[in-house]
Formats: structure tokens, sequence, C-alpha cells
């Protein structure tokens, strides 16, 4: 099995300071993880414990409603928190996915952004976590609150 947080640190530290890097590392996101890539996420900010990823509006996550589709929305918050929960992740440590609730606020157009703020946690044993994600629209708005939570830990 494959070190993912590994690769994902090294990605970023390699092509996040570089013209282009950014678009670069968010394209290689989305190989790594297709259903993700689907909604073109790009990463802006990357660290230990914190996620800022970007979403532009366009025709293929918009609703009937003119609106960014809820599905995609989710997909948005769901990969700022795993990148901010797995970024700082030692060797052979683990996360998966095990619920979530979301909060649509408003209808969301145009470009967003979820920031994800949840620090470095302590993975020496299996546990669960639940995270916070916000995502904002370009005049600041808040438009969804997602609560993800992760079940963490060393591979065993």
């Amino acid at each position: 099995m494959p070190d993912v947080s590994a690769r994902i640190r090294t990605l970023w530290t390699t092509l996040s300071p570089k013209p282009g890097g950014k678009a670069l590392f968010s394209w290689a996101l989305g190989r790594m993880v297709p259903y993700t890539g689907s909604i073109r996420p790009r990463v802006l900010e990357l660290r230990a414990g914190y996620a800022r990823v970007e979403m532009r509006q366009r025709r293929a996550v918009r609703n009937h409603l003119e609106s960014i589709h809820a599905i995609a929305l989710a997909n948005l918050a769901e990969v700022a928190s795993g990148l901010a929960v797995i970024y700082g992740f030692p060797p052979a440590t683990r996360g998966i996915l095990v619920g979530f609730t979301i909060e649509y606020v408003k209808k969301a157009r145009g470009t967003l952004v979820a920031e994800c703020d949840c620090g470095v946690m302590d993975v020496s044993e299996t546990m669960e976590c639940e995270v916070e994600v916000v995502v904002r629209d370009t005049a600041g708005d808040v438009v969804v609150r997602a609560r993800p939570r992760w079940r963490i830990g060393p591979v065993k």
C-alpha cells in the first residue's frame, strides 16, 4: 500500500512553489482520486491540518437552477478535509471517511473556496475525528458548512 500522505506532501512541496505548480499538483490530485478530479479542484494552500481548495462554476458541476450542484459542493468539502487531515500523517497511517453532514446555507455560484483548519492530530492509535469545512463564495458569504468524520490511525 503506497503512503498517500507522503506522496501528497512530496508533490505539494515540489510543485507548489513553481510557476503553475499548484495547478499541476491539482491536476495530479485529480488523477490520483478520479472522482475528486471531476470537480477540478484547485489547491491554493496546504499544510498539516489545513487546506484551502477552490472550485470554479462550470457546466459540469451546475444543476438545473444555474447554481453549483449539492454533490459537487460535498465533493469540494470532502477533498479540503481529506487533504488537511492526511497531509501530516506519519508513515503507515491511513484515514477513511466514515461520516459526513452538510448544511447548504445559500445557493452556490461562481468561484468557491473551501477551507478546513483542523490542526495536526495524534494518530498513534485508531480514532474517529470530525472536522469542519466552510465553503465561501467570492463575496465571502458562507454557502456550505460541512462536518466530515474520519477514522484515522496506524495501518495494522
